[in-house]
């Protein structure tokens, strides 16, 4: 049984006349005739009872037309789907991120989504850092993650936040009363930061602004994740360097004090620059709407 014969079948069952289904099937009546002895002689049944004036269903061609309506169906849905996924209207796209810029991120992201293309489904996975992020895309495991700049040549990307750091401090520590501090200050204290595993942006900049004034920083935890993170500095077992967008998160027991002079973190949304997937393309004509 061929699609074509299954087209053949509805178009004579529903019109009840071979001239108009030829019409509507855009053939000539002599083929149609041949697909329907054919259809027939596959199923070894009779479909139609012909006369000089009439066509009608017999019993067979009866109980046929409800299983060739469904399969006709059906394939219209499987056309509908290939041409929204090779469109972009429709399709998952994987999307990394970590740290409090990716939360903001993927929430304004994903709503934005829901607005202009809600045939869009982001697959999410958290906990996922700059440096896994470039991995990840890098093979072809995953689409898209929120990375510090600077990537990859063969990685392209989109700015969506500049951040400014701030410190995170038990409200009881001594430096918490500040309006500002300078990272001189942090000379000498414990610092939470997140594992060197996951390549977080964050903690290379804590590095950074510790060795640029003169010290190294001593590590008493680390944390997975920026409520983690904050727990830490809450229960008093550390100080943490942040990016502004984790002032945000409200955790007993922490203050939040700007650094002055502080270096901003450009967060962008990175993808492979090869990656064919449509949907993808449309995910980021929506994030660059949004930004611009």
């Amino acid at each position: 049984m061929e699609l074509r014969q299954l087209q053949a079948f509805l178009a004579v069952a529903e019109e009840l006349h071979f001239g108009r289904a030829a019409e509507r099937l855009h053939i000539a009546q002599s083929p149609l005739s041949q697909t329907i002895r054919a259809l027939e002689r596959d199923l070894g049944a009779e479909l139609f009872a012909r006369t000089t004036r009439s066509v009608q269903l017999t019993a067979a061609g009866e109980s046929l037309l409800g299983p060739a309506r469904v399969i006709a169906a059906q394939i219209e849905i499987a056309r509908t789907v290939v041409r929204s996924t090779a469109s972009g209207v429709t399709g998952v796209v994987s999307v990394g991120f970590g740290g409090a810029s990716g939360y903001t991120v993927i929430s304004q992201l994903t709503r934005r989504l829901e607005e202009r293309c809600p045939g869009i489904e982001l697959d999410l996975r958290p906990q996922t850092y700059t440096g896994e992020v470039l991995d990840l895309v890098s093979q072809g495991l995953l689409d898209m993650g929120i990375v510090g700049l600077p990537v990859p040549r063969d990685v392209a990307t989109v700015t969506v936040r500049h951040e400014a750091l701030m410190v995170a401090l038990p409200a009881d520590h001594r430096l918490a009363a500040r309006e500002e501090l300078d990272a001189a200050d942090l000379t000498g204290e414990r610092f939470v930061v997140y594992p060197a595993a996951h390549g977080s942006s964050v903690r290379e900049m804590t590095f950074t602004v510790c060795h640029s004034a003169g010290f190294t920083p001593v590590i008493a935890r680390e944390a997975p994740d920026p409520y983690s993170l904050l727990a830490l500095v809450g229960a008093g077992v550390g100080v943490a360097v942040v990016v502004a967008s984790t002032t945000d998160i409200t955790v007993t027991g922490v203050r939040y004090v700007p650094l002055r002079n502080s270096p901003v973190l450009p967060i962008a949304l990175a993808w492979r620059r090869d990656n064919p997937a449509p949907a993808v393309r449309r995910v980021v004509d929506v994030l660059r709407a949004h930004v611009n």
